[in-house]
């Protein structure tokens, strides 16, 4: 299966986004400053902290979509982006020229700065795993494993001369393993996975991510 990779910030970064243009007519105008902080496991969260009106009430929840319209992609590959808090605080408006839009589009002006100013990295998902092998395939399947970037967590051996393996590993090293493990078992080994949440990329395997995303653009 194709691994999902996310994207998230490990910095604060307080970010302005303005957004102005003017064709003739009627502008557009668009202003907000955005505190973007990390937000562990709590998914988006967006706060409005305007005082004294800077930001007129009826264009704060335009701030608030332009930033949920963002996430959908990372400045780093273009993964989601996970686990933000942005925090609307200051900005300014145009008595005519102001709408929403254009504050959508500050918003997204904003994210794009503020994100990279915030340290992004590349989250991978990290799977729990269940193999049982034969007792005389331990050592192999533990070697193998190390190989995957995997942690064993523990061992239950059975009465049958079988050995259940308990441990963690990125998804991104099991694409091959129902061929692998068969290969190495002849065929007398099983496993089973569940998700159990993201962690960081090694700094190393994030810039071949990287890489690669921007290559399949």
């Amino acid at each position: 299966p194709q691994v999902s990779y996310r994207e998230t910030i490990t910095r604060t970064a307080d970010c302005e986004g303005k957004y102005v243009r003017q064709s003739g007519g009627r502008g557009q105008y668009g202003h907000c400053w955005i505190k973007f902080e990390p937000n562990p496991g709590k998914g988006y969260e967006f706060v409005d902290a305007v005082v004294g009106g800077v930001v007129p009430r009826q264009f704060i929840p335009a701030v608030d979509k332009g930033l949920r319209e963002a996430i959908k992609e990372g400045v780093l590959a273009g993964y989601p982006l996970i686990n933000l808090k942005a925090t609307l605080f200051d900005g300014s408006y145009h008595p005519v020229d102001s709408k929403e839009v254009a504050f959508v589009s500050a918003a997204k002006l904003a994210y794009d700065d503020g994100v990279r100013r915030a340290k992004p990295v590349i989250l991978e998902p990290i799977y729990s795993y269940k193999i049982t092998v034969p007792d005389s395939y331990t050592g192999d399947i533990l070697g193998d494993m190390n190989k995957r970037r995997g942690r064993i967590i523990g061992m239950n051996p059975s009465d049958n001369k079988m050995q259940e393996i308990i441990g963690e590993v990125p998804m991104a090293e099991m694409g091959s393993y129902a061929i692998d493990l068969r290969a190495m078992t002849q065929a007398r080994g099983s496993f089973t996975l569940a998700f159990e949440r993201y962690e960081e990329v090694p700094k190393g395997n994030q810039a071949k991510i990287i890489a690669d995303a921007q290559n399949d653009d």
